[in-house]
Formats: C-alpha cells, structure tokens, sequence
C-alpha cells in the first residue's frame, strides 16, 4: 500500500509566522499568552503549552496586566488593542497580513457605506476569531451571512459592500452575490451601482481547491487531518469528500480505523491550512508500521 503526503497542505504563511513568532519568544520566557487558541488544531496546541504558551480569553485578557501578549494571525477588532493599552500590555502581533489588509478595506469600505445609507455584509462564520475582528472594524455593525439562504435578512433597496472571510469558499460567496443581483433585480434595482463585491478570500484558499481535488482523485482512500474547530478545515475536507467517498477527517492517529484500508492500493494524507506538516508525517508513519 503506498501512502503519499500532499506537501502543499499544512500552514499557511500568516500561521507559520505566528507559530514560529511563540515559539521563539518561549525560548527566552517561560510563558507567553496567547489570545485564544493560536491555531485551531488540538494536537498542535498542546505541542505549544507544552512550551508553556497559556491561551486566554477575552475576559481573562481584562485581568492581565503588564504581560506580553500574542495576536494571532486571525486578527482581533480595535477594542482588543485598546484593552491592551489600557493594561500596559505589550502586543505581539502577528494578523496575518492578508487580513490586516482586508480589515482595512473592510474600514474603508464601511465608512463610505454609511455616508450614503448603506450596508456592509460579510460571508462568513458567525464568531469566528476573523469575523470578530473583522466586524470590529465596521463598530460591530455588519451583517455576518453563514450562507446563501440567510440573504433574506438583507434589504436590498439599500446599496450594499460584500466581503468575505479569508477562509471562506468561493462558490458559496458567489451564489450569495448572484442572489443579491437577482433580489435588486426583481426590485427594479441595478445591481451595477448598488451592489459592490469584493471576493476577499485567501488565494491560497481558493487555489487550494483543484489541487486538492486532483488529489483526492489519484488516491483510494484519502485521510484528511485537521482540528475540528478548523473553518478552512471542515471546508476543504468537504472539497476531498465530493471526489473521493473514501475520505475520512481524523485529528489524530487515534481516530484511525484500519478497515478503511482494506484492499487499498494507495492511501493520500492532506490537510488544513492549520494542520502542521510534523504531524501528516507523524500519521503517514503510523499508518505504514500498523497496516503492514
């Protein structure tokens, strides 16, 4: 049975930095904080508390003061940065610089809006860490659509700023858009001047897909590896699942079920933007010495 590793999953560059950011303060201190978890995969959060990085939450941040603190490359809205100017604390941020630049454009944007009775709208998560701080920018005042079927909750005669989630999928931010365009046309509205869309997803998201399916397809059985709470996880696991049936989401090697490989010629190990390179080979390791 052969078993390949697809070396284009694993971290993206904004959780790279982040995590190597942590790790090099923890060589020199003994603990640093960190503003909810630094990446979402549990296996790779306890590697860093190990090493004595402490996640907190925003109200345990209010009590914390004259500490160093780490901004994770989610980013955070202006009221955490205000928290910890207030409490003398000193910020290490690492947003990753894809959603410094959106959080920018999205406060650009959303100041334009309201001069004219606008509406800025996001396409993502509802609490999501990025969407948090994303809203933030517009003073918590953007509506956050999960999906296609919430547009409803829009009202399209006024003009509207749509924006995405750097996570997020494409094909599900253009079905939101193309029901916005139907929605003002079937209000005689001209969706030319009242509807701007702005695909803000990471391009290494989106370019992430067909690779990832071409992929998925070379393979019997394809083990996906990624946090549960991981958004870009669950997504691209679904993106493995429509061309390979065989596909199975694990978290670790724990979760294995070695039926799966039961007259199996190849088995294909990918994952998650958040999913740490060390531990695919860990699994693909696990796999080879148990299976034979």
């Amino acid at each position: 049975m052969k078993i390949s590793i697809d070396y284009k999953s694993g971290f993206c560059f904004g959780v790279t930095a982040a995590i190597e950011a942590a790790e090099e303060e923890l060589r020199v201190n003994e603990v640093l904080y960190c503003l909810g978890d630094l990446v979402h995969n549990s296996v790779e959060m306890n590697r860093l508390a190990d090493m004595g990085l402490k996640v907190i939450s925003y109200e345990e941040m209010k009590e914390l003061k004259n500490e160093k603190i780490l901004i994770r490359a989610h980013g955070e809205p202006p009221s955490t940065y205000e928290l910890a100017q207030k409490n003398n604390l000193e910020v290490l941020d690492f947003t990753c610089p894809v959603v410094l630049k959106l959080q920018q454009r999205v406060h650009t944007a959303w100041l334009e809006a309201e001069k004219i009775g606008g509406q800025l709208v996001i396409y993502g998560k509802p609490g999501h860490a990025e969407v948090i701080g994303l809203n933030g920018q517009t003073k918590n005042k953007a509506l956050v659509l999960s999906s296609s079927e919430d547009v409803h909750l829009i009202d399209c005669k006024k003009p509207i700023v749509l924006f995405s989630q750097t996570t997020k999928d494409e094909k599900g931010f253009y079905e939101i858009a193309d029901k916005l365009k139907n929605y003002m046309n079937d209000e005689g509205l001209n969706p030319d001047e009242n509807l701007k869309v702005h695909n803000s997803i990471c391009k290494l998201v989106s370019e992430r897909v067909p690779q990832l399916q071409q992929f998925a397809a070379e393979h019997d059985v394809i083990i996906f590896v990624s946090g549960k709470k991981s958004s870009n996880g669950n997504y691209l696991y679904s993106i493995c699942k429509e061309v390979n049936d065989n596909s199975f989401f694990i978290s670790s090697n724990q979760e294995i079920d070695f039926q799966w490989f039961n007259n199996v010629n190849s088995v294909g190990i990918c994952g998650a933007t958040s999913t740490p390179m060390w531990l695919m080979k860990e699994i693909a390791d696990f796999i080879e010495k148990s299976a034979n």
